[in-house]
């Protein structure tokens, strides 16, 4: 009896020992944008909500907004490190470190935001693991596509000669360059002020985001054309997601698909894209739609950047042509090539 007793007691503290569900986790994720930005209302608040229902409640996400841990520039080495176990990262913010994804960055390549975030993150999934192999990519955040915002009217790639540009990123940075134009490095928490005291003439900027900065009283003169992409992403702690149990990454995992991506992105493309018709509306600013043989000189000037980055991924290792074409063919399955 006492041995039987002894066994049952045994098998009961087993039982006991061994949980049915993983412990709960918490991921604090890291951004740089205002937190009633569009990024966090709908896309990283309702994914949160998403990830914390999949699990039962294990596991919440904690969202530290306004560049609270760090700097825009420092997200994915902040990320890398554990400083956030999850961050909201540009990776145009660090010239020359990712080579292969800075093909999203040049322009007249991307007209949809929506489907274009469904095509980027298929193309880039395969090389995520090789480019960004200290951190975990789970989704790409591109906004609707942006454009040249300017105290003077910007017509042909000949106006930018001699202007002073915030661009959003290094490869729009390079493209000022070319044209004659100097490129002003701010993030854009930062970009009104530059305007503002005349240190930049133009920034590269999606449509409402110019009203969400306050930038609206600054820059009256509109290049009414889908320009150019700035395409962010959410990564992931290595470690942290890895000493997850499995029932746990399955749920980060569903949660980290060009699905998602898609979805993550669509409520800030349409706040973006709201932008223009307000401006329309207001009768305060000044937009100008291209003629075909105009947006072939735009085509002309940014063809540069497509052959520098065939160079740059070619002495990273890299096949620049099959990259590229794999590129145009996800962004035309989608219906999001700009033609």
């Amino acid at each position: 009896m006492l041995r039987t007793g002894c066994a049952a007691l045994a098998v009961l503290l087993t039982t006991v020992a061994s949980p049915t569900f993983a412990a709960e986790v918490e991921f604090r994720l890291a951004h740089w944008l205002p937190p009633t930005h569009p990024v966090q209302t709908m896309g990283i608040e309702p994914w949160a909500k998403s990830i914390s229902e999949a699990s039962g409640g294990r596991i919440s996400i904690t969202v530290f907004p306004a560049s609270q841990l760090g700097s825009p520039p420092d997200h994915y080495d902040m990320t890398r490190d554990g400083i956030a176990d999850m961050g909201y990262v540009n990776p145009g913010y660090q010239a020359g470190r990712f080579p292969i994804y800075s093909l999203a960055e040049i322009p007249f390549h991307v007209k949809d935001a929506k489907n274009g975030a469904a095509a980027l993150h298929e193309w880039y999934a395969q090389y995520a693991p090789t480019e960004m192999s200290d951190v975990k990519f789970c989704l790409i955040n591109p906004h609707d596509p942006g454009t040249m915002h300017s105290k003077t009217e910007v017509k042909v790639p000949a106006d930018i000669k001699g202007m002073n540009v915030r661009p959003a990123h290094a490869t729009m940075a390079r493209f000022v360059s070319n044209l004659g134009g100097a490129s002003i490095q701010v993030p854009a928490p930062e970009a009104r002020e530059a305007l503002a005291k005349g240190t930049a003439d133009a920034i590269t900027f999606p449509w409402n985001s110019i009203y969400i900065f306050g930038i609206d009283s600054e820059t009256k003169y509109h290049l009414d054309m889908p320009f150019y992409i700035s395409s962010q992403m959410i990564l992931i702690n290595k470690a942290k997601y890895e000493g997850l149990a499995p029932e746990d990454k399955k749920v980060i995992d569903d949660h980290c698909t060009s699905e998602w991506s898609q979805k993550f992105s669509t409520g800030w493309a349409d706040n973006e894209a709201s932008g223009r018709d307000k401006m329309i509306e207001s009768g305060e600013h000044t937009l100008y739609e291209p003629t075909g043989e105009e947006i072939e000189l735009w085509r002309e000037a940014a063809a540069p950047l497509v052959d520098q980055w065939k160079k740059d991924v070619e002495a990273a290792g890299g096949d620049p042509e099959a990259i590229y074409q794999e590129y145009v063919d996800a962004l035309k399955r989608h219906g999001s090539l700009y033609e």
